[in-house]
């Protein structure tokens, strides 16, 4: 199996506008410690950024916003992708840009507007060659940017009818990560339901539900490091002795047995392969 080279950095949202509002109306404002970690992954203040906005219903003032967060941080070479169709995608500039970042970062929305006017173009197929073989590239996304990294994306679903057969919606992704299903915002908008389902569907997948204002850092699309102020929620179907998922129908509770769950924070680390934790050391430094 190849070693990949680059770096993935889901991050798990953080809207500015209170608990309830739409994640496809809101800006995202993501924790300056978050964005300093995307910084510092892609080479420093002179890395070349790439923000795509394409998840966003108002693309301009979000590409605005990264503009100013990585300015902000000291960044001198951030560019906005605003690609909005699949011809879009098939421009030479966008080719000339992704070939040329050393971090494209993905917004938040609707994570479906990705995999529709991103999936299968040619800026995918240069992002995922550079990903595999391109040391310190780095792709990050927060929220629906964070849940386009996997191949089986969770598109949407119901919070308050979890553990319910049909409380969760799939969708193909961009396959960065095939192994992992990825939620956002997973504490504060209670989806710890419809990533179980997610779960029970792909069961040799691993779910991960990222809290807000935290993110993980992906190394050799195996080696997973927490960052942020909040929790990241693992979720192991491989343990599962009873799993009734196939033979229910819609709108029927479901039934999980010996589903394994780690609630991981700031720098433990979290091993893809063999499914292992490492725990940070209560005396050590947050990272």
């Amino acid at each position: 199996m190849q070693k990949i080279k680059g770096t993935l950095i889901p991050i798990g949202g953080n809207e500015d506008k209170g608990i309830e509002a739409d994640e496809m109306y809101t800006l995202e404002f993501i924790d300056e410690g978050i964005l300093f970690h995307v910084v510092k992954e892609s080479g420093g203040v002179d890395a070349n950024i790439v923000v795509i906005p394409t998840a966003s219903s108002i693309p301009v003032e979000v590409g605005e916003n990264y503009v100013t967060a990585f300015s902000t941080l000291g960044c001198k070479n951030v560019t906005v992708l605003d690609i909005r169709s699949r011809e879009d995608s098939e421009t030479t500039n966008a080719i000339n840009l992704i070939e040329n970042a050393n971090c494209v970062m993905f917004s938040g929305g609707d994570q479906s507007k990705i995999t529709d006017k991103i999936g299968g173009t040619t800026i995918h197929t240069i992002l995922t060659e550079r990903y595999k073989n391109d040391d310190g590239f780095v792709i990050a996304g927060t929220s629906a940017g964070a849940m386009a990294m996997a191949n089986e994306m969770i598109a949407g679903g119901s919070a308050s009818e979890s553990f319910i057969k049909g409380a969760v919606n799939m969708y193909k992704g961009l396959g960065l990560i095939p192994e992992l299903i990825v939620d956002t915002h997973f504490i504060r908008r209670g989806r710890f339901g419809r990533q179980s389902e997610a779960v029970a569907k792909f069961p040799n997948l691993i779910g991960i539900g990222l809290a807000e204002d935290t993110g993980m850092i992906i190394k050799n699309g195996n080696d997973c490091t927490v960052i942020g102020s909040g929790m990241v929620i693992v979720f192991d179907g491989s343990t599962l002795t009873h799993n009734n998922e196939k033979i229910l129908k819609e709108g029927t509770p479901m039934t999980m047995a010996n589903l394994t769950i780690h609630v991981l924070s700031n720098g433990d680390e979290y091993d893809i392969k063999n499914r292992s934790v490492s725990v940070l050391p209560i005396e050590a430094p947050f990272i």
